[in-house]
């Protein structure tokens, strides 16, 4: 069969004609792959997946029947462009609330269909080729890929262990810094378990003013924090003149997949993402944006229960490792668990690097991971496995430690 001829015609963004050739296999779909194998080779084993981005369990009863209601409304059938006045009053009680900060419904909120939908719309709203977004590695690289898009340039910072899993801003160079336009920062961080501090925060925000950038914070962590109150840029001196934060349904409230967040803060840079927005979607179906607003109002009997439930988890798991001999520590927010590999086993396994060790996790362990080489060699634990009662948790995490005390690790 011939060639098509669009194959000489894909955007250089996307691999020009290379597109749909590249044989790299990325790590996702090797452990999609080995998972599949795994599972193959010993069907009569559950394959213990603590890989998994989200929530395992769905939104709480009474979200769900306030959608259903919502549903059958013949009002809200019709297209909600940038987003209903109950949602966005709705989150700006939530984040007084939550984070004591102060917002004006109608010009410093916008919704937005997840935090996946405006981190890819937000560098059309700001770069231009030649300007650089700061990215933090590892992390979550939607926004650099979408400045990359645009023409522009992306400046990686690493998050290490030794500085907290914070990045150092004074490493940028000063030549860099005039072409800054965006800062991305994500704490409660993904994949570390990280937060920022608020000497952090008020450091990154005089940084950002000298430079003339905006911090895009993500803050879709934020309301699973195990480490004090939840913190927004927002609440800090300052935080509103250089930042927008996104927040987000899914992981604090259950909704991953209702795709629905919003993005707040500096109300010109949110009339810049609802313009750019206005000319890409045409908004979250109303009844869901109605819904979320009885979970926003609800937040206080909703989050914590989700919150002590991934606490709990993630504090079993980190007791276990430990005893394994694992330099593990419990996060201080998010559902995730990131922690050092181990050289190898007394049997004379080696792991030279995390994607090693996470593949040896699945074939032999029949445990799923995520690998992270970006910074040294480090595996994601996801909290999130799949446990509806408190005696199916109890039998997955003693599972979990049978199967890893089999092996003595060398670290």
């Amino acid at each position: 069969m011939s060639e098509s001829y669009l194959q000489e015609r894909f955007a250089a963004r996307i691999g020009g004609d290379r597109f749909g050739k590249d044989t790299t296999i990325y790590k996702f779909e090797k452990i999609k792959r080995a998972k599949a194998t795994a599972k193959q080779a010993h069907p009569g084993v559950e394959l213990i997946d603590m890989g998994v981005g989200e929530p395992d369990d769905m939104a709480f009863p009474e979200v769900v029947q306030t959608l259903a209601a919502e549903a059958g409304k013949v009002e809200n059938r019709f297209y909600a462009d940038n987003g209903v006045a109950e949602f966005r009053n709705a989150v700006a009680r939530y984040m007084k609330a939550l984070f004591g900060v102060a917002l004006e419904a109608e010009t410093e909120i916008c919704h937005s269909i997840g935090s996946k939908s405006a981190l890819s719309l937000l560098p059309a709203c700001f770069v231009n080729p030649g300007d650089i977004t700061v990215m933090t590695v590892p992390g979550y690289p939607v926004l650099g890929t979408w400045s990359k898009y645009l023409g522009g340039e992306v400046l990686n910072l690493p998050l290490t262990k030794a500085n907290g899993f914070l990045p150092d801003l004074d490493s940028i160079p000063a030549e860099c810094r005039k072409k800054i336009k965006l800062i991305y920062l994500n704490y409660p961080n993904n994949p570390t378990g990280a937060s920022a501090t608020p000497e952090f925060l008020d450091k990154a925000i005089v940084f950002a003013k000298s430079c003339g950038a905006l911090i895009v914070f993500d803050a879709a962590y934020a309301p699973l924090n195990f480490a004090g109150k939840p913190l927004s840029i927002l609440s800090r001196p300052g935080g509103k003149d250089v930042a927008v934060e996104l927040h987000s349904m899914s992981k604090g409230f259950n909704m991953t997949g209702w795709r629905l967040g919003w993005v707040c803060g500096n109300p010109l840079a949110v009339k810049a993402f609802a313009t750019v927005k206005d000319n890409a979607d045409s908004g979250q179906f109303m009844a869901i944006q109605k819904a979320a607003v009885r979970a926003l109002d609800n937040q206080a009997e909703i989050t914590p229960k989700i919150c002590a439930k991934y606490g709990r988890r993630l504090a079993s798991l980190v007791g276990m490792l430990k005893e394994l001999g694992f330099d593990a520590k419990v996060p201080e927010g998010s559902f995730y668990l990131y922690v050092g590999i181990p050289k190898g086993t007394k049997a004379g396994q080696e792991f030279p690097n995390a994607e090693a060790f996470s593949q040896w996790m699945i074939t032999e362990k029949l445990i799923s991971t995520v690998p992270w080489d970006d910074v040294g060699h480090f595996v994601r634990f996801s909290a999130t496995f799949v446990a509806p009662t408190l005696a199916d948790e109890t039998r997955v995490l003693d599972e979990v430690r049978r199967r890893l005390a089999n092996d003595v690790f060398v670290f």
